[in-house]
This record gives C-alpha cells, structure tokens and sequence, in this order.
C-alpha cells in the first residue's frame, strides 16, 4: 500500500528524507522547495537538492515565494493551492522547507503534515537545533516526527529516535546522521499510519527550549569562555558559519575547524596565545587551554596547525 504525500523541503536535509519516501515506493504527485538561489562562483541560480532530485524523478515542482493567500505574494500561494488541490494528498511531509505553512496548508491533507525535526522536542524548537545541540553539551539529539500545527514546532510527537552525540561530531557530521534517521523515522511513521498504529503524545510542558538561527557575530570566539564551551562552539560551528579567531601577523581573523580543552590554567589574559608549536596553538580561556589543531586563513584551504605554522610566525 502506497501513500500519495506531497513534500516539501529545500536542502539537503530534505533531500534524504525525499529519497527514502521514494525508495519506500509511495506515490509523490508534487514537491515544494524554495525558489532557486544564486550559488557558485558565477552566482548562478542552482535548483535546491529536493527540486534536483524531484526532476531527475520526474515529479512536478512548485516554487512559491509565500504561502500566504493575504500576504506579499499572493499569486504564488493561489498558484500553489491549485496545484496541492490537484495533487490531492493524503499527507504532507515537510523537512526543513523555510516557508510557514498557514492553517489552510495544514488542514488540506487527509492527514495534515507530518513534520521531520532534528532534535528531541520539546528541546531545541526553531532554526538550528543541530547546532545548539552540539554547542550546549547536550549528551543525545534525534530525529522526532511531529504532527504539525499553527505554533513553532509545538505539535504533537508520533515517532522519537534518539543518537548519542560524541565529542568528534561536528554539526556536518551529526547533520547526516540525523538525515539518514530523519529518512527511516519518516518512512516508519508513514507505515504507523497506514496500519492505523501511530500514538501522537502532546509535548511535555517542561524541558522547552529554543534553537535560535545561527548569526555570524557569534563565529568569533569568546575567550572569556571556557575552553571546554570553545571546543563544543568550533564543533557546532563547522561548516557554518566557521568559528573564528584572530592572530598576531595576520590582517583578517582566521577559521577555526578543530580544537580541543585542555586542562590546566594560565594567568594570561583570556585569549593569548601562550604556545604555538606544530601540536597546537594554546589558547588562555577563562577556564583551561584551548588547543586550535585546524585552521584556515582567509582566501585559503583548512590545514593543520603543523602546516599552518610554516608559513606563519606569531612575532
């Protein structure tokens, strides 16, 4: 038994989600993604990874810039409604799409919309719950899959997988882990329903909190912080937005891709560099080393410390 669902999600998050609901063998009759963006060195307009996918498969893209019948763009969400009405869904999927999904939205499937988030709600609501996993020491994260409703990711819970999170993931690595489960968890949730055994739980009151978007005012490392909350940042940070530094000799700050606490204390200011060698460049915190292993110059490649250093003096 296949299920016809419309999908709507933009990168590639998304787009391994999209994948497993295929390769499940169920029916997807439209997707919405984002508009194309500009990307590249030539600034080019680049379909999204769901709307690359989606054409290689044949199946019919819709690209509205609102979904909002009384907002900027009107034509667009009439333009979209037709085509979902046409697409008569039974459920909608939605992973990671960037649009709000007004009431009207929402209440035209069979069975509303299914929602795949990465972290375990309540925890980590919003933008970037990667991330803020990673950065806050959380111990675990996981894919939940959420019954969607008006409010920012506070619908009922129908599937939960939990992944431990380890002090080598960085948010690229623990991203594709939690694609991979995000695919499978979906996939299992869509048979639940099917089978007529899906248990949506509301979510528990406390525990909320709130994954905020990632801004670059806080790539630079605060080193006030201790070494430890730095480490975790550097992790959570890479790829994007890259946690930053800046070092004596060099005119623009630098990225940093690897680095780990150490312990032990300084009476160095916070933030001077109170060793380089080709181990490490050690950091005074407010609290233990940090010892930076991998970095990048502007306009350049990531490389180890014990490369870097060989074109860079600290005097």
């Amino acid at each position: 038994m296949s299920m016809r669902i419309v999908f709507a999600g933009t990168p590639e998050f998304a787009r391994t989600a999209l994948e497993a609901i295929l390769a499940a063998g169920h029916d997807v009759p439209l997707v919405l993604t984002q508009p194309d963006r500009p990307s590249g060195r030539g600034m080019k307009l680049r379909p999204s990874p769901v709307k690359a996918l989606a054409l290689k498969h044949g199946i019919p893209v819709a690209q509205p810039r609102s979904l909002r019948l009384d907002g900027k763009y009107p034509e667009d969400a009439r333009v979209a409604r037709q085509a979902l009405l046409d697409a008569a869904p039974d459920l909608m999927v939605v992973a990671a799409y960037g649009l709000i999904l007004p009431q009207w939205v929402l209440d035209l499937p069979v069975h509303g919309c299914f929602n795949i988030h990465a972290s375990l709600l309540p925890r980590w609501r919003g933008a970037a719950p990667i991330q803020r996993a990673i950065e806050a020491g959380d111990a675990q994260t996981g894919i939940t899959i959420m019954q969607m409703d008006a409010g920012l990711d506070t619908g009922d819970m129908l599937l939960e997988r939990a992944v431990p999170i380890t002090d080598s993931h960085t948010a690229a690595r623990l991203h594709d882990e939690l694609a991979a489960l995000g695919g499978e968890a979906i996939v299992e949730a869509v048979s639940l329903l099917e089978q007529g055994r899906l248990q949506p739980r509301p979510q528990p009151e406390e525990g909320v909190t709130y994954a905020a978007k990632l801004d670059k005012a806080e790539a630079a490392l605060d080193f006030k912080r201790p070494a430890t909350e730095l480490a975790r940042r550097v992790r959570a940070f890479d790829p994007v937005p890259g946690a930053t530094l800046r070092l004596p000799g060099l005119e623009e700050p630098v990225k940093v891709w690897e680095a780990v606490a150490l312990p032990g204390m300084s009476d160095a200011t916070p933030g001077t560099l109170v060793s380089a060698s080709a181990e490490g460049l050690d950091f005074s915190t407010g609290e233990g080393l940090l010892r930076v292993l991998t970095l990048q110059k502007a306009g350049g490649k990531r490389q180890p410390v014990s490369a870097f250093v060989q074109g860079w003096s600290p005097e």
